[in-house]
């Protein structure tokens, strides 16, 4: 059977590149008035603090964004920016949609649920749509793959 990767489309990253870049803009905008706003030197740590943050938030979105999942015969490789990270599906209990309310509203992605350990989100796979049917159809071929291993 052949490797099957999962992640955003084209159109997606857009849309998530654009929410992504108003708020790097909103901090930058803070950024700046910091700058212009601080006047001794013992204020500088937070301008510094607040920089590192600001960072973090942008790498984050960007992992999120392009992160991917392969599906081979062995089982899962999750890869992000910053890490890789193998399971076999011998490890696998299940996949299993998780939903979180924030201020930006309802957000919905998949986890592997793993044997003993615990469960991991799947890159490319989180939604603000109520009913999409693109995270619907990812599910599907990742059950169908583990299935699939499982019973061989």
């Amino acid at each position: 059977m052949p490797d099957v990767w999962i992640g955003f489309n084209s159109d997606d990253r857009r849309r998530y590149w654009w929410r992504n870049g108003i708020v790097t803009l909103a901090l930058a905008a803070v950024m700046v008035a910091m700058t212009l706003t601080v006047r001794g030197p013992v204020e500088w740590w937070l301008f510094g603090a607040f920089g590192v943050f600001s960072v973090a938030v942008v790498l984050s979105a960007m992992s999120s964004i392009y992160g991917r999942v392969l599906l081979t015969a062995a089982g899962l490789e999750l890869r992000t920016l910053v890490s890789r990270r193998s399971i076999p599906w011998s490890e696998v209990a299940g996949i299993e949609r998780r939903q979180r309310v924030l201020r930006s509203g309802i957000w919905s992605d998949l986890r592997v649920v793993r044997v003993g350990r615990r469960s991991l989100t799947i890159p490319g796979t989180f939604t603000n749509r109520m009913r999409d049917a693109e995270l619907e159809r990812k599910q599907a071929v990742i059950q169908e793959r583990w299935s699939l291993a499982m019973s061989d």
